[in-house]
């Protein structure tokens, strides 16, 4: 190979020293003399043209729909460590991605870690993501069923008061995994909304190196790390955006439920950075648990070493 070619010989930047995501859709990626180029056909992000990439100043590159990609780009952005996922409009979705993390380690081995710690770890986790959705410290001695009745209890208040906001009749949950048709527009909205925003947290897990199959809240998904972290954003973007979707689709029903609710999870993508947000709260969650598990290293035996 000579020396040089498509820039291989050129060393690493550390993923600290990047930036994060970069959004490309609807154009070509490409390799010229050593440099990567985007091809842009023209969208509201990148107006038609040839851009150069700085691909080692980026963590990872979202492909959207419309995008093609050469086998040079391809071997330049994995010589250099730089993540690539393929995905839906604005993250809605989450097709695949190559088995490249972000360049270190320390966040799989926590996760890893923790989890194995055993029950009472997990349960402690599981209580910190609901205070962070929920708003309040849970029960330290609640077991996860508890903790899970009590989020189910205060979800079906949170559906209703959402449900009324948006002026859509709620009749309850009901969701058939079997038939998921024979659900009302409501509920099936809150289903695809549901799917967009675990394609987001699971891009998130994936840019994070973190493991999917490890969650604390849920246990038997291969993603189940995944629903942990979209779950943190039920209330504020999946059941918004499922409803704000239902009224879409009963001004204009020449166009899918579906469709009407993955353009509305797009725009809350978008405007509230829910991807980015995804990753800090990921990094939040194990740099708080590094912190609590140095506390606990420090406390003398038989104390309580229980972190709210």
């Amino acid at each position: 190979m000579l020396a040089g070619r498509l820039g291989l010989e050129t060393a690493r930047v550390p993923h600290a020293d990047r930036q994060g995501l970069l959004w490309l859709g609807r154009g070509n990626l490409i390799v010229n003399a050593g440099t990567l180029h985007f091809l842009a056909a023209g969208t509201q992000d990148f107006k038609s043209g040839d851009y150069q990439i700085p691909f080692q100043g980026v963590s990872m590159i979202l492909l959207g729909p419309g995008t093609t990609i050469s086998h040079d780009a391809l071997r330049l952005l994995a010589r250099h460590g730089t993540g690539l996922i393929a995905v839906g409009e604005d993250g809605v979705r989450m097709y695949t991605a190559p088995p490249l993390g972000p360049g270190e380690s320390a966040l799989a081995r926590r996760h890893a870690q923790v989890w194995a710690s055993g029950a009472r770890e997990r349960i402690r986790m599981a209580r910190r993501m609901y205070a962070w959705r929920l708003g309040e410290i849970l029960p330290v001695k609640a077991d996860i069923s508890i903790l899970r009745g009590m989020e189910g209890a205060r979800m079906k208040e949170t559906y209703k008061i959402l449900a009324q906001r948006f002026g859509v009749a709620w009749q309850g949950r009901f969701y058939d995994r079997q038939n998921p048709l024979v659900a009302d527009a409501p509920n099936q909205a809150i289903n695809h909304a549901a799917t967009a925003v675990e394609a987001a947290a699971t891009i998130a897990v994936a840019a994070t190196g973190t493991i999917p199959s490890l969650g604390f809240i849920h246990e038997d998904a291969s993603t189940a790390f995944c629903l942990d972290i979209a779950d943190l954003y039920r209330d504020a973007i999946t059941l918004p955006a499922a409803f704000q979707g239902v009224r879409d689709f009963q001004r204009q029903p020449n166009i899918t439920l579906e469709r009407h609710v993955r353009r509305q999870c797009g725009h809350f993508f978008r405007r509230e950075g829910v991807i980015p947000s995804m990753i800090d709260r990921i990094k939040e969650l194990f740099a708080e648990e590094e912190s609590s598990h140095s506390m606990q290293k420090d406390k003398e035996p038989g104390q309580d070493a229980e972190q709210a």
